[in-house]
């Protein structure tokens, strides 16, 4: 028995010793999969926010272009009706300052 103690605290020791290195390697392992996800997110995130605006503009592009013609002539209009308020505002002043003189 005694023979036998000295090659049981040996193995018992390297077995031992392999499950904690075997625990760091895997810690480790883990470290370094967490940095390299982490990288991963930060490269393919940013080009995912950019395909999401340049979605978000081609539609708003769309919607604007189906809708131009529209107001296009919306604005061609206003624009006549600015410049007939104008006209109308010029002779409202010269009644007005010819009013003032009598």
């Amino acid at each position: 028995m005694d023979d036998e103690k000295p090659v049981f605290e040996p193995i018992t020791a390297t077995i031992s010793s392999a499950a904690d290195a075997t625990k760091e390697a895997a810690k480790v392992a883990v470290k370094k999969v967490k940095k390299a996800t982490k990288k991963a997110a930060k490269k393919i995130a940013p080009k995912k926010a950019k395909k999401a605006k340049k979605a978000k503009k081609a539609k708003k592009a769309k919607k604007a272009s189906k809708k131009s013609p529209a107001k296009k002539s919306a604005k061609k209009k206003s624009a006549k009706k600015a410049v007939k308020k104008a006209a109308k505002k010029v002779a409202k002043k010269i009644k007005k300052a010819k009013k003032s003189k009598r």
